[in-house]
């Protein structure tokens, strides 16, 4: 059993002895009051949606899914495809990749999820570096203090492209380490 604060976006868990994949995960609270985990989900057997809130200690069975690397290879409207090293393809909704969508990009590994044989969705590195396409300029004045823009980075959907909080110094065209899980900037790559 794993607590709450450990499951991620991608895991597969049992709830009421019915597996759900969490395809988001917002957490609110701190450290004095404990951390609570909303968590938008998907029952893998009849697709319904399901949306709960849990606190950090609450645990869960984590069912173990066959795992495999894969590539993704292109967008076959509505299904994304990958590739795995033998070239067998495998097609995933839009709506099982939560928070990956984000960040696909073509040629992007990654690796793919199985229940029952299916490609059920995909978990994606813990840090990834994306350019950024697009952030406004630092405003002089506006440079003190812990100030943060928005900055939208690239993905190989351009109509799914997604922002980050940057600082100020962040310009476009840069490249930056962003956490998958949190979706928080953490560093940038400049050569």
């Amino acid at each position: 059993m794993k607590p709450a604060k450990e499951i991620r976006v991608g895991n597969i868990i049992m709830v009421d002895a019915k597996p759900f994949i969490v395809l988001r995960s917002d957490v609110n609270g701190s450290s004095r009051t404990g951390f609570t985990y909303k968590w938008k989900m998907k029952n893998l057997l009849t697709n319904a949606p399901l949306e709960n809130v849990f606190r950090g200690d609450d645990k869960f069975d984590v069912v173990i899914l066959d795992k495999k690397p894969v590539t993704y290879s292109y967008f076959a409207d509505p299904l994304y495809v990958f590739m795995d090293e033998e070239y067998n393809q495998y097609e995933i909704e839009e709506e099982n990749l939560g928070d990956a969508l984000n960040y696909l990009k073509d040629g992007m590994e990654c690796e793919a999820v199985f229940y029952d044989g299916k490609a059920i969705s995909v978990e994606l590195p813990t840090t990834i570096v994306r350019q950024i396409v697009y952030s406004e300029p630092a405003v002089k004045g506006n440079t003190s203090g812990n100030v943060l823009k928005e900055a939208k980075i690239e993905n190989a959907i351009e109509s799914k492209r997604h922002t980050v909080q940057v600082p100020l110094f962040v310009s476009q065209d840069d490249f930056i380490e962003i956490d998958t899980r949190t979706n928080e900037y953490k560093r940038v790559i400049r050569n």
